[in-house]
């Protein structure tokens, strides 16, 4: 399962290289190095080996950091993520959290300027790249964003968050190899447009177009990949409508009406909070047992 979440995120990370430069290769040695490092830490104290599994949360922190994030900050992320999102919860298969999404949003929080200022408009293989607005922050200074410039990902944001259409074709490679779950995905993904959409009609003053909105910022990242973690997500089927829905509509009111400018990493936590109680209420229907025909 892990390979094959790789295997989905490499067209992206190679996206990523061509948008913004080898300085994205540079990023993701140092997470790679740094997190494997210190997971091998705590888990060769366990005589356990290094779990593949946190090739997946370096791959995802890099691509869910700013393509111009200092070094030193995305150690801190990479340290944050493994201790405290994985490994202080005994390692690989405990953890509640998503420990991607932890150690980004505690840098975020932490280090809010870093990582909201300075974002920069992908060009061919990082040249010239130019300081730039994210869509979110254009529209809500009542500007206009392209349609076909969010789906092709030729907009400043996150690393990895831009590319709709690879992330797309990620979705459904994931999900015909049963890797993600399409419940979650389209829950998240259906809840956030329809609320979003709700919000657009009304005309509430902080509410953005509707379309533009859904393709501008992590949702669609943050809805195929860390939404998804088998680990942090409710393992029930039923439960995964609800948290999905969860995630969509808690992400949509935090960049709506709150300050933080974009609400998926506390979303996504929020979601992973109220997974084991989905778990615990939920009752899945039970499958008519086949009778033995007698003769």
């Amino acid at each position: 399962m892990m390979q094959r979440m790789l295997i989905a995120l490499l067209p992206i990370y190679a996206f990523s290289i061509f948008a913004y430069g080898p300085y994205v290769v540079l990023l993701s040695l140092v997470v790679f190095a740094t997190g494997i490092f210190v997971e091998y830490l705590f888990e060769s104290r366990k005589k356990k080996p290094v779990s593949e599994a946190v090739l997946v949360t370096c791959m995802l922190l890099t691509l869910a950091m700013p393509p111009r994030v200092p070094v030193w900050l995305v150690v801190i992320a990479t340290v944050f993520a493994v201790v405290f999102g994985k490994e202080a919860y005994g390692g690989f298969g405990r953890n509640v959290f998503n420990p991607a999404i932890t150690g980004r949003l505690f840098v975020y929080i932490t280090f809010p300027l870093l990582m909201t200022k300075g974002w920069v408009k992908p060009s061919p293989f990082g040249v010239d790249s130019v300081t730039s607005a994210t869509p979110l922050e254009i529209m809500r200074q009542g500007g206009h964003v392209g349609i076909l410039e969010l789906l092709l990902g030729w907009r400043a944001g996150s690393i990895g968050e831009a590319p709709i259409f690879l992330i797309i074709v990620s979705a459904v490679y994931l999900i015909v190899t049963k890797t993600a779950s399409w419940r979650i995905i389209t829950s998240t993904l259906g809840s956030a447009f329809l609320l979003t959409l709700i919000l657009d009609l009304l005309n509430v003053p902080s509410a953005l177009p509707t379309l533009p909105a859904i393709l501008s910022g992590s949702l669609f990242f943050v809805a195929v990949f860390m939404a998804t973690d088998p680990i942090s997500a409710p393992k029930k089927t039923i439960s995964h409508w609800y948290y999905g829905v969860i995630v969509g509509v808690s992400g949509v009111i935090i960049r709506t009406f709150s300050l933080f400018p974009e609400g998926w990493s506390f979303a996504v936590l929020l979601g992973n909070t109220f997974a084991p109680l989905l778990d615990e209420v939920l009752k899945e229907k039970k499958k008519p047992s086949a009778k033995k025909v007698t003769t």
